[in-house]
């Protein structure tokens, strides 16, 4: 496939997709919000792929690649954030660098499950259960031996969890590497190198916005930027790779449960952290209603009967434990309505309906519009395995677009500090 083909056709609607996820889902945060998030980017890898054996498994895929992803949301970054916006070049650089390390650990860790899922075969498959122990041993220990007896801290007073991440990334990537999971391991560099450069050039933008005077959520650009540059990693892993088996058969008990997870457990859990009482009364209180309190209350209710019928409707539509085999179409109107429930989620904690002054909310559904051109457009061959496969000097060209991101996030220090705006939040880590 040539570099603009894929470029346009594959790996920039994913991009779109968790860019546009990852800013939505700064409204909700933490795990739970980044695991919906990442859910739509990989729902549209899947939408691209032509697989008729991924689309069975969809549901699997996604939630095995999704929790994943969510995974990374348990590590404290605000600090690190604010490192980047100090007025000298060691805290600075010192704040970009530990947020390319957490956005390399939210994309190892989904990219490289997601990879895994899509992987294995009746003849070699994957060992989820010796896996997960594996990396909850590795993230325990790690974290037990770098925090407590090293003291390694990384954004002192707050808590130091990307050590767990970072052991059971290496537990991740050790099990590929000796099981011969050769492409779900590289998928999982890319999709690292692509996150990790997009959390540190997206707090270099938000200096940079900053700086500008302009009137707009940069910390949701910051976001938007690892959603992005993510998704551009993991499509390039996977679709840059032809060769990928054909996996299992879909077993009905294992899509149900992902199912159910997706369309009714995630979102409930979702409305319970964004959409509630104190976070709708600080809403109304926010756009000066009469009663914040009957506000708050009206808009729990309205959210909860549409998110009712969203699952009901999904389910209905998309049957996958009843039929055969899903569609390539089915899996593009489940991205799109998947990607759409979520925004509204947002718009509505934002209450953009009620406020004329146009915000990053709006532009979602810009960036949705495009998505679905993208997809509409796109009717893709499947991976058969009939092209080329990877290269076997793959993880050299890891090693030097690692060095390229490095190399440039020091540059970009250096440019920030150049530009001599400090935000009044900035944070000192090194005096």
């Amino acid at each position: 496939m040539k570099a603009s083909t894929l470029f346009l056709n594959r790996m920039l609607p994913v991009a779109l997709a968790l860019g546009t996820a990852w800013a939505v889902r700064g409204q909700i945060g933490h795990e739970y919000g980044a695991t919906w998030a990442a859910a739509i980017g990989i729902l549209t890898v899947i939408a691209l792929s032509g697989r008729k054996d991924w689309y069975d498994r969809l549901p699997v895929i996604v939630v095995l690649g999704a929790i994943a992803w969510g995974a990374g949301g348990m590590i404290s970054y605000g600090k690190i954030v604010g490192y980047g916006h100090a007025a000298d070049y060691l805290n600075v650089s010192y704040g970009l660098l530990m947020l390319v390390i957490i956005g390399a650990l939210y994309g190892f860790l989904g990219g490289g499950i997601t990879a895994l899922a899509l992987s294995t075969t009746p003849e070699h498959k994957v060992d989820w259960a010796a896996l997960f122990t594996q990396m909850f041993a590795g993230g325990y220990l790690f974290w037990g031996f770098f925090i407590f007896q090293l003291e390694w801290f990384m954004t002192p007073p707050r808590s130091e969890l990307w050590a767990a991440c970072m052991g059971a990334a290496l537990a991740l990537g050790w099990y590929m590497y000796r099981n011969g999971y050769t492409y779900a391991l590289r998928t999982a560099f890319f999709s690292a190198l692509g996150a990790g450069f997009g959390f540190g050039f997206g707090n270099f933008l938000q200096r940079m916005g900053h700086t500008s005077g302009i009137q707009f959520n940069w910390w949701n650009v910051m976001e938007y930027s690892i959603g992005f540059f993510g998704g551009l990693g993991m499509a390039y892993g996977i679709f840059s790779n032809s060769k990928w088996p054909k996996t299992i058969a879909p077993g009905k008990a294992s899509n149900t449960i992902a199912w159910v997870f997706l369309i009714i457990l995630l979102p409930v859990i979702n409305l319970m952290e964004g959409v509630n009482t104190k976070t709708m009364m600080s809403t109304g209180e926010g756009i000066h209603s009469a009663d914040p309190a009957a506000f708050a209350f009206n808009w729990q209710v309205i959210m909860w009967v549409m998110s009712a019928l969203f699952m009901l409707a999904l389910t209905y539509y998309y049957k996958p434990v009843l039929q055969e085999a899903s569609t390539q179409k089915k899996a593009v109107r489940l991205t799109l309505f998947y990607m759409i429930w979520y925004i509204i989620i947002s718009n509505v904690i934002s209450a953009i309906w009620l406020t004329p002054k146009f915000s990053s909310q709006h532009l979602y559904w810009v960036n949705l519009v495009v998505l679905w051109l993208l997809l509409r457009k796109n009717t893709p061959d499947a991976l058969t395995g009939e092209e080329s496969s990877i290269p076997a000097h793959w993880p050299y060209v890891v090693l030097k677009w690692w060095a390229a991101v490095l190399l440039c996030i020091l540059l970009l220090s250096y440019i920030a500090i150049s530009i001599g705006h400090v935000h009044p939040n900035a944070q000192v880590r090194f005096e």
